[in-house]
Parts: C-alpha cells; sequence; structure tokens
C-alpha cells in the first residue's frame, strides 16, 4: 500500500514541484549537462565503460557532503579491494561536480535516476549493481522494490536519521516499514541511533553500529596540497601577512546567521584589529542577497567567485560562494561558528572542523546532531551558546587564551577518536552483503 501510494503522488508532486526545481537548477547551474542520466539515459562512452557481466558496486550520495563521505569509503574500498568497479551517483548538481572532480580514476559519475519504476528498472539493468549503498540517509521506495526483485542487496551506510525524519517515519510507520524492511541493512553512525531507527519499524537484526565514517580520523582528512596553496594565496593577497591575523569562519551558515555575525565581527574588531572573518554559506547561490544585506549594513566583503576582478581593498570580510572547499578553508583559520545552529534548526556538523584542529562553537539549535553534540559538550571539547549574544564573549577569549582553544580543540578530538576505524568496519560488512559475481540480467 505503501509503494502504491508513492507511485500514485511521485509523478503529482514531480508536476507541481516542476517550476521551482526549474528556478533552482538555473540558479545553481550545471543540470543541463547530462540531463537525460536522470532518466536512465547514457552517453556510449559510459555504457561501454560498464563493462558486461562486470557487476559493480553502486554507491548514491545527494551532495556535497554525503559525496566527501562517499569518497572516504571508496578510498577504503579501492585500497582493500582495487579490482572492484564503482559507480557513484548523485542526486545535486553541485555534488555531481564535487564527485566530478575528486573521484579517484575508475569510479564512473553519474546522475541518480528518478525515482520511478519504469526508469530504476532500466538502470538496474544497465548496471548490474552486486550491491547498492545509500548513504546516510536516503530512501528510495522504488529502487529499494526493484533492488530487492532482483536480489541486489541495498544498504544504508553512515545512516542518520534526524529527529524530525524519525518521527514522520514512526508516525506513519504502517507505510514506511515495509520499504525500510526491504533493507538489507542500516549501518548506523552511534549506538543511540539503533532505537531510533527501530521505532519505525525496521527489523532489529538489520541495524548495525558501525561507526561514522565521517568523523573517522584515519581516512581523508588531510586537505589536497594544491587546493591549500591557492586558497591561502587569496587570503595572503587579500590580508597580507596571515601570521598576525586570527581568521574566524561561518561555515554552512542559514539565511540571516551571516549579517548577524558580520555585525558582531565589526564591533569585535574595533578593539582586535587582527580580526578577519570568512562566511561560507550553506547555499552558495545565496550570495548576492548576502552582499545585498551587508551593503544595507554598511559592510563590505569579497566574494570568492570574483576574485581577483573585482576586489574591495578594505573588506575584512570574504564571502565563499564556491563548493567543496570547506574542509580546506578550515585548515586556514583559528575559529570556527556553525552554522544554521542559530536563527535554523537542526544544524551541522561540527567534526571537520574539529579534526583540523579549530576550537569550534555551536548554537542552541543542534537537533540533527543532538547525540555528537551531547558527546563533544560533555568532554569539553565544543562550546555550545544559547544565543549570538554570548558569541563576542566566547571569540574574544579565544583570541586572548590560545591555550585554552588548543586544550578544547584536544578534548574534542579524543571524543572523536570512539569513530576511529569506523570506515574498515563499514567496508566488512559490506563485503559481507554483497552477492555474488553472477549476472541477473533480464
Amino acid at each position: 500500500m505503501g509503494l502504491f501510494l508513492y507511485n500514485l503522488l511521485l509523478p503529482v508532486y514531480l508536476v507541481i514541484a516542476l517550476p521551482g526545481l526549474l528556478v533552482k537548477m538555473r540558479r545553481r547551474g550545471g543540470y543541463g549537462a547530462n540531463f537525460k542520466q536522470r532518466f536512465g539515459r547514457y552517453d556510449q562512452a559510459l555504457s561501454a565503460a560498464l563493462i558486461p557481466n562486470v557487476r559493480p558496486w553502486w554507491i548514491h550520495a545527494v551532495s556535497v557532503g554525503e559525496v566527501l563521505v562517499a569518497l572516504k569509503l571508496i578510498e577504503a574500498i579501492q585500497k582493500e579491494h582495487p579490482e572492484q568497479m564503482l559507480v557513484l551517483s548523485t542526486t545535486s548538481s553541485t555534488g555531481h561536480a564535487t564527485a566530478k572532480d575528486k573521484a579517484p580514476t575508475g569510479v564512473h559519475v553519474i546522475y541518480n535516476p528518478l525515482d520511478l519504476p519504469g526508469i530504476v528498472e532500466r538502470v538496474l539493468r544497465k548496471l548490474n549493481p552486486s550491491l547498492i549503498v545509500l548513504m546516510e540517509s536516503e530512501l528510495w521506495p522504488n529502487l529499494i522494490a526493484t533492488a530487492e526483485k532482483r536480489h541486489i542487496p541495498v544498504v544504508i551506510a553512515n545512516a542518520r536519521l534526524s529527529p524530525r525524519s524519525a518521527h514522520r517515519y514512526t508516525k506513519f510507520r504502517a507505510l514506511a516499514s515495509p520499504t525500510l524492511n526491504r533493507l538489507t541493512a542500516v549501518l548506523t553512525q552511534e549506538p543511540q541511533d539503533g532505537p531510533r531507527w527501530e521505532a519505525t519499524g525496521l527489523q532489529r537484526e538489520k541495524i548495525h553500529c558501525t561507526g561514522s565514517i565521517k568523523f573517522d580520523p584515519a581516512v581523508g582528512q588531510d586537505p589536497l596540497e594544491e587546493q591549500l596553496g591557492n586558497l591561502r594565496s587569496i587570503l595572503t593577497d587579500l590580508w597580507g601577512n596571515l601570521e598576525d591575523k586570527h581568521l574566524v569562519l561561518l561555515g554552512s551558515s542559514h539565511a540571516g546567521e551571516e549579517l548577524a555575525v558580520a555585525k558582531i565581527f565589526a564591533k569585535m574588531k574595533v578593539h582586535l584589529p587582527q580580526l578577519r572573518l570568512l562566511l561560507v554559506p550553506r547555499h552558495f547561490e545565496r550570495a548576492n542577497d548576502i552582499l545585498a544585506e551587508l551593503e544595507r549594513a554598511g559592510l563590505s566583503a569579497n566574494q570568492r567567485s570574483a576574485w581577483p576582478t573585482r576586489r574591495h581593498e578594505s573588506a575584512d570580510i570574504l564571502l565563499v560562494d564556491s563548493t567543496g572547499e570547506l574542509r580546506t578553508w578550515y585548515a586556514l583559520v583559528q575559529a570556527v561558528i556553525v552554522g544554521k545552529s542559530f536563527l535554523g534548526e537542526g544544524g551541522q556538523n561540527p567534526v571537520e572542523p574539529i579534526l583540523a584542529g579549530c576550537p569550534v562553537v555551536v548554537g542552541p539549535h543542534m537537533e540533527n546532531f543532538a547525540a555528537l553534540t551531547e558527546l563533544l559538550t560533555s568532554r569539553s571539547g565544543l562550546e555550545q551558546i544559547s544565543s549570538l549574544e554570548t558569541l563576542e564573549g566566547v571569540l574574544c577569549y579565544w583570541v586572548q587564551d590560545p591555550q585554552a582553544t588548543t586544550a578544547l580543540v584536544k578534548r574534542g578530538q579524543e571524543a572523536l577518536s570512539a569513530h576511529a576505524g569506523a570506515t574498515n568496519r563499514t567496508l566488512e560488512k559490506l563485503l559481507a552483503f554483497q552477492v555474488d559475481s553472477a549476472s541477473v540480467r533480464s
């Protein structure tokens, strides 16, 4: 019944949502290229590369964040099993661009097909995977149901389930549980995640805690040296010698947070002239709106995408409107503010800046990372504040007492060490779940 209703309503949703989707596609760019892949149509070169009777693992990641986690897993797969063919699919154009740019040789990058029965059947017939891995929180009912019919295991790796999603699945448990129980396994990040998944109707024996690939400090955390040098040169060109500067970054920010933090920064800079601010919005297409807000407030900023053709010599703010660079920016700053945790809801992941050696401050709204936030705050490895009004005090303290920030970062990294080895534990589970190489094309 759940799948029937889904297939009844999905085409209606696509028609209603199409105007908004087209606007978003135009703003973000990049959707035109390979658009036919969303309907399971591939060009001759890609079709030829998918060798008949060689069954790949199909790994799906929605956007940039999930792609980066998938690439860590792919690195481990290629290290242990270099013969394994891999297909990496993404939903967003930014995720696709990141995957094309960063995926190692031998990984075929495609767009995820629309989750409609005929399209999914065509793609599974073409790819013929021996395993499908959905990263973090992806559930595609037709893909999962069709894979089950073709005896292809489907696993959610690095699984997370926000309180909002858990409530929704639990509320409609009768509709959701059949799809959930078609999954071969769900590999969770935290032990506390198990009961939440079980409450949705998922069978307990399908739930395995492997830890977080993203939090695993052993794999893929170092930024690319070339990118690191390029971004450092931008900062040096902007602000000269970085040794006497204190760079603060607001990462993955939500609407309104950029202006609020910029105003606090301007106030602090009167007494701390060495401060500089980097604003990295969650959605880079908001850049023009952010620049307009700053200008109305009498604040100027340089724009990453406009560098170096348009430049404000006196601007002490850099608006980073680019993708796939956030981990490298973390390596260049001295403090990080996590966005969507003050004026938005849910928060963003604080792990990467902690692993990069930055002290991190978050706001009250970290609902999507509640267990992680509780772990880090209980170990005094993260600063959580109740509102933006107290942000100035935290940042001033960090500037004036670098030893305190070093200790904070160390405690945070020690707390995250529980996830060491998560990537390899995940890989071991996946190897156990994959089917043999016999073809099931029909």
